[in-house]
């Protein structure tokens, strides 16, 4: 890459990823002008201290799964968090037109950081941070064709956003699908956050499943 931007074949050179240490290592080593990387308010200290060598590195930081891949459903607090953040960048997966709408008004009359904004946002880090799968698709693909990065973070994708997408005959198959799985534990070892993923499967399982069978509402 080095030689190609040499010989100007290209401008720019930046590195994504999703794990902290292979993160700090490239903006150590001087070779990058931008860092891609998840953060958003649900973010812990270690994610806090990237984002602060990044700026003393002078490496543009760019904010991946600024919506944590769904999770977090209050777009205003999304973009009055990240606004604190001087250089940070963030990239917030837009689906549908009217989210866009949203954080184009977000531009056009700003929301700050308040009361009302903060309450919303320890609300969702007390109920989210933790033991919760991230969407980022490092564990796949399953050798049983589990879709790990959905199923393993359903009893949350289910209760924040409409169940009824969630409950489909397709998605029934494709969380009951997590029966077959042969432990083999290769998503496990490949999940970047370290967590124990077919554990976190089965606990999503078990969840969908009382919802199937209607002992919990959603």
């Amino acid at each position: 890459m080095l030689e190609a931007k040499a010989q100007g074949k290209i401008r720019h050179i930046g590195i994504t990823n999703h794990r902290l240490g292979v993160a700090k290592e490239a903006v150590l080593s001087g070779l990058y002008e931008t860092l891609q990387f998840p953060f958003c308010y649900l973010a812990t200290e270690h994610e806090l201290s990237l984002v602060k060598l990044c700026r003393e590195n002078n490496v543009g930081f760019i904010a991946m799964k600024a919506l944590s891949g769904g999770l977090i459903t209050n777009s205003a607090a999304a973009y009055a968090w990240m606004e604190e953040f001087n250089n940070v960048l963030p990239i917030w997966g837009i689906q549908r037109e009217s989210e866009l709408d949203e954080f184009i008004s977000y531009i056009e009359s700003p929301v700050y950081m308040n009361d009302k904004i903060r309450a919303v946002i320890e609300h969702d880090r007390a109920e989210l941070i933790g033991n919760f799968c991230r969407g980022c698709g490092y564990c796949m693909p399953c050798p049983v064709g589990i879709e790990i990065n959905n199923c393993a973070r359903m009893a949350q994708m289910i209760r924040r956003s409409p169940s009824a997408n969630w409950l489909t005959p397709a998605n029934q198959e494709k969380m009951l699908n997590i029966e077959n799985c042969i432990e083999c534990g290769s998503c496990k070892e490949r999940c970047p956050y370290g967590l124990d993923t077919p554990a976190l499967l089965k606990l999503n399982l078990a969840d969908y499943k009382k919802i199937l069978a209607g002992e919990i509402n959603v």
